[in-house]
């Protein structure tokens, strides 16, 4: 079941289109989504333009990027979460987009030197992590509790839209940026650009923070604010289920990212039109968002988590006896719908329950557990293959999502009847 407190009335997406406040926020983090992505791609651009040092390979420039963008996830998801608690979450995420804004229109302005891209690489993921647990306290500050499902619905689905389209067209914005503004500054120009325009649009939203932690007399130390999140969290056992089931599904889709490779050869198409299944499962997000943003209140008492699960195990177990690349992509659209019914409910739960002296906390560590979980998944799974084959790895993994979802929809309702 799905073990929020419901409004009396829930009007769906129609009262989010009404909240200015909340529309500057979703349209200002869709443009940041966007702009994160085409950086990502900006990056890979450049990699031609910079020589590898001597001590490293050629072929390893672009793992080694990689490792730049990914590790400032794991090693500072948590404390972006305590300074949101400390500073006015409109400062930190206005803020974020103008640093990072900044420091991309610096990149043709310094030597091309492979070292240098990767400290300001590093630097701008870094910035990142106090982005993302930001925006997610800032939604309950907006928002009425009984719109919360819809307003993660909609997060959701444009996040996912965000991830799709901002890899697709990352490519052909940057050939025409150099093409119109020129080689040398054209591209960074315009990521840059959407940086700072994401900053223009959240600047008038107006809501009142709750009192920070400067206010206070007593300073608390920041490590002592990270063991306090996970107090929190071995309290509330509601939202640390939640959590939990969030990781789960990250872990999920990161293995899937993996595989998707290996299911593009056994489809018969190329390694790099891997991303076909992706955008079908991404699209099946944005489906699922939507269903439950517009009818999430009749779905109040049903369990919507397991329900999900179970069509994630489902999808991934027929994976390996189907042969049709059009039924392939059905079942990876049905896949991203059960992702839905996971991820939107949890995330939801998370926000409702949590006070909000402890959102940034809780949002920072749950930012910091999903990277981890995206990162092992990713180092693992194409090894596992591998060794089993993919068949063997897609029914497992299939196993383990029944099992992890019966689990968390028992422990749910043990969780529940302790409150009650």
């Amino acid at each position: 079941m799905f073990p929020t407190e419901p409004a009396a009335v829930n009007n769906g997406f129609g009262s989010l289109l009404k909240n200015r406040g909340f529309m500057l926020l979703w349209i200002g983090q869709l443009v940041s989504q966007l702009a994160d992505k085409v950086f990502f791609v900006l990056m890979i651009a450049l990699l031609e333009n910079y020589p590898a040092p001597s001590w490293l390979a050629e072929n390893s420039k672009y793992s080694t990027l990689m490792v730049a963008f990914t590790v400032p996830a794991v090693l500072f998801g948590s404390a972006g979460g305590i300074f949101v608690d400390r500073l006015p979450k409109k400062l930190i995420m206005i803020g974020s987009d103008v640093v990072r804004g900044l420091l991309t229109l610096l990149i043709p302005l310094l030597p091309r030197e492979f070292l240098i891209l990767l400290i300001l690489t590093f630097a701008i993921s870094t910035v990142t992590q106090f982005f993302a647990p930001a925006e997610q306290a800032a939604i309950p500050l907006l928002v009425r509790r009984e719109s919360l499902m819809a307003a993660n619905a909609l997060f959701s689905s444009t996040m996912m839209g965000a991830l799709i389209v901002g890899f697709a067209v990352g490519e052909p914005i940057l050939s025409l940026a150099k093409e119109l503004l020129g080689e040398n500054f054209g591209q960074e120009l315009i990521v840059g650009i959407l940086y700072m325009l994401s900053a223009v649009i959240m600047q008038p939203i107006n809501f009142k923070d709750h009192k920070h932690i400067e206010d206070s007399p007593v300073l608390t130390h920041p490590w002592a604010e990270f063991t306090e999140s996970l107090r929190y969290l071995r309290k509330n056992r509601l939202v640390l289920n939640a959590m939990l089931q969030l990781v789960t599904l990250y872990c999920v889709f990161a293995a899937l990212t993996v595989l998707a490779i290996r299911l593009a050869a056994e489809f018969g198409l190329k390694e790099k039109q891997f991303g076909f299944f992706l955008a079908a499962a991404g699209v099946g997000m944005v489906l699922g968002a939507g269903i439950l943003g517009h009818w999430g209140s009749k779905f109040h008492h049903k369990p919507l988590p397991l329900i999900g699960f179970l069509m994630i195990a489902l999808t991934l177990g027929v994976f390996t006896f189907t042969h049709s690349l059009a039924l392939a992509l059905g079942l990876c659209t049905l896949l991203g719908v059960g992702a839905s019914f996971v991820g939107v409910p949890m995330q939801t739960l998370i926000q409702q329950q949590t006070p909000p002296t402890m959102h940034g906390k809780v949002f920072g560590f749950q930012n910091h557990a999903v990277n981890i979980a995206l990162s092992v998944p990713l180092a693992i799974t194409g090894a596992l293959t591998d060794a089993l084959g993919l068949r063997i790895v897609l029914i497992t993994m299939s196993s383990v999502v029944v099992v992890i979802g019966i689990w968390a929809w028992h422990n749910t309702r043990r969780v529940l009847q302790d409150f009650i």
